[in-house]
Protein backbone atom coordinates (compact mmCIF):
# COMPACT_ATOMS: atom_id res chain seq x y z
CA UNK A 1 0.00 0.00 0.00
CA UNK A 2 1.40 3.79 -0.99
CA UNK A 3 2.27 5.82 1.62
CA UNK A 4 0.70 9.81 1.21
CA UNK A 5 3.42 12.36 1.47
CA UNK A 6 2.41 15.16 3.28
CA UNK A 7 4.00 18.40 5.36
CA UNK A 8 2.76 18.63 9.22
CA UNK A 9 1.70 22.49 8.29
CA UNK A 10 1.18 24.99 5.38
CA UNK A 11 4.09 26.82 6.82
CA UNK A 12 6.44 24.17 6.24
CA UNK A 13 4.74 23.36 2.72
CA UNK A 14 5.63 26.82 1.85
CA UNK A 15 9.28 26.78 3.19
CA UNK A 16 10.07 24.32 1.41
CA UNK A 17 8.01 25.42 -1.47
CA UNK A 18 10.35 28.40 -1.52
CA UNK A 19 13.39 26.27 -0.75
CA UNK A 20 12.82 23.95 -3.24
CA UNK A 21 12.41 27.83 -6.03
CA UNK A 22 15.53 28.85 -4.66
CA UNK A 23 17.58 25.97 -6.40
CA UNK A 24 18.92 26.97 -10.14
CA UNK A 25 16.49 25.41 -12.35
CA UNK A 26 17.85 22.35 -14.27
CA UNK A 27 18.58 18.47 -12.92
CA UNK A 28 18.50 18.72 -9.29
CA UNK A 29 15.28 20.32 -8.57
CA UNK A 30 13.35 17.66 -10.67
CA UNK A 31 15.21 15.00 -8.26
CA UNK A 32 14.79 16.47 -5.19
CA UNK A 33 10.61 15.96 -6.31
CA UNK A 34 11.09 12.24 -7.84
CA UNK A 35 12.43 11.53 -4.56
CA UNK A 36 10.22 12.75 -2.47
CA UNK A 37 7.35 11.36 -4.36
CA UNK A 38 9.10 7.83 -4.62
CA UNK A 39 8.93 7.91 -0.73
CA UNK A 40 5.10 7.14 -1.38
CA UNK A 41 6.08 4.06 -2.56
CA UNK A 42 9.10 3.18 -0.18
CA UNK A 43 9.78 5.39 2.17
CA UNK A 44 12.92 3.48 3.49
CA UNK A 45 14.70 2.80 0.31
CA UNK A 46 17.97 0.71 -0.13
CA UNK A 47 21.06 2.51 -0.69
CA UNK A 48 22.94 5.65 0.63
CA UNK A 49 21.04 7.86 -0.36
CA UNK A 50 18.69 6.93 3.21
CA UNK A 51 19.82 7.01 6.54
CA UNK A 52 18.18 7.07 10.10
CA UNK A 53 19.81 9.81 12.17
CA UNK A 54 21.03 8.74 15.77
CA UNK A 55 20.19 11.10 17.81
CA UNK A 56 17.42 12.19 15.57
CA UNK A 57 16.52 15.88 14.56
CA UNK A 58 13.89 18.23 16.68
CA UNK A 59 12.68 20.71 13.91
CA UNK A 60 9.24 22.97 14.45
CA UNK A 61 8.29 20.58 17.83
CA UNK A 62 8.64 17.30 15.50
CA UNK A 63 11.41 14.37 15.29
CA UNK A 64 13.03 13.71 11.73
CA UNK A 65 14.39 10.41 11.68
CA UNK A 66 15.45 9.54 8.82
CA UNK A 67 17.19 11.90 5.84
CA UNK A 68 17.33 12.04 2.38
CA UNK A 69 20.44 12.70 0.62
CA UNK A 70 20.23 14.26 -3.23
CA UNK A 71 23.03 15.77 -3.92
CA UNK A 72 24.30 18.58 -1.88
CA UNK A 73 20.74 18.89 -0.60
CA UNK A 74 19.22 16.95 2.36
CA UNK A 75 14.98 16.27 3.00
CA UNK A 76 14.46 15.30 7.02
CA UNK A 77 11.41 13.56 7.03
CA UNK A 78 10.07 11.17 9.13
CA UNK A 79 7.32 7.98 8.31
CA UNK A 80 4.30 7.21 10.40
CA UNK A 81 3.40 3.55 9.28
CA UNK A 82 0.46 2.95 11.72
CA UNK A 83 -1.12 5.41 9.08
CA UNK A 84 1.27 5.09 6.12
CA UNK A 85 2.18 8.73 6.09
CA UNK A 86 5.70 10.13 5.28
CA UNK A 87 5.89 13.69 7.23
CA UNK A 88 8.16 16.39 4.81
CA UNK A 89 10.22 18.51 7.61
CA UNK A 90 12.56 20.40 6.03
CA UNK A 91 14.76 20.75 2.54
CA UNK A 92 18.32 21.83 3.36
CA UNK A 93 21.60 22.56 1.59
CA UNK A 94 23.97 20.27 2.82
CA UNK A 95 26.03 22.26 5.66
CA UNK A 96 27.24 22.16 9.45
CA UNK A 97 23.22 23.39 10.11
CA UNK A 98 21.69 21.01 8.31
CA UNK A 99 20.49 19.19 11.03
CA UNK A 100 19.98 21.64 13.59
Amino acid sequence: MKYEIKFPSDSLENKFEKMLLKIPEGNIRQRITKEIEALADNPRPDGKRIKKLKPPVHLYNLTAEYRLRIGNYRVLYDIEDSKKIVWILVLRKRSEKSYK
